[in-house]
């Protein structure tokens, strides 16, 4: 029986050998809620067509309580949880940071670049908020990422995933002071 004093939080997981979407489709199917960050790529048949995929393999955030999450999980073999090396804890995320990534990433802009956590070093660049634009409010590191040819804004999950968004106007960009 599910703890009512239980909150739900955001659990970043794992869906082994590529079925992120069917773990979607599963977790979804038991009104659980979901996201998976996703991009244009060329289709699989037609490489004149583009169809969405998922942008980094296997990765899945799942928003639920702990005891209802386990209790679904349960039915699904191939779904893991992502556990911190030091802390032996499954590995969740704030929600304000979720909310971030989500409205960043689920544009599904095609500029957008993703990046493991070892791919960047995030302390080479500066703090910033973005004043205009369709990512305005947003706030992030502005910094040199390989793949893009200017500086851009990285939106980082700790230890899961970072998002470069595309170029944005440095006229729409102010330092933020920590």
């Amino acid at each position: 029986m599910p703890n009512s004093e239980e909150i739900s939080q955001w659990f970043a997981m794992r869906a082994t050998y590529r079925r992120e979407l069917k773990a979607k489709s599963l977790l979804e199917a038991a009104s659980l809620v979901t996201f998976i960050p996703m991009k244009y790529a060329p289709a699989k048949d037609n490489k004149n067509k583009r169809e969405l995929v998922p942008a980094i393999g296997n990765l899945i955030f799942v928003y639920a309580t702990p005891s209802r999450l386990q209790q679904v999980k349960a039915k699904i073999p191939f779904l893991q949880y992502m556990v911190d090396a030091r802390s032996h804890e499954k590995v969740t995320v704030p929600l304000s940071q979720m909310k971030q990534f989500i409205a960043i990433s689920g544009t599904c802009h095609e500029q957008l670049l993703y990046f493991t956590p070892l791919e960047l070093d995030l302390s080479k660049g500066t703090r910033v908020r973005i004043t205009g634009g369709e990512f305005m409010g947003h706030e992030g590191v502005f910094i040199k990422v390989k793949g893009a040819r200017d500086r851009r804004v990285v939106v980082q999950i700790q230890g899961i995933v970072a998002v470069a968004m595309a170029t944005i106007h440095p006229d729409f960009i102010e330092p933020i002071c920590s």
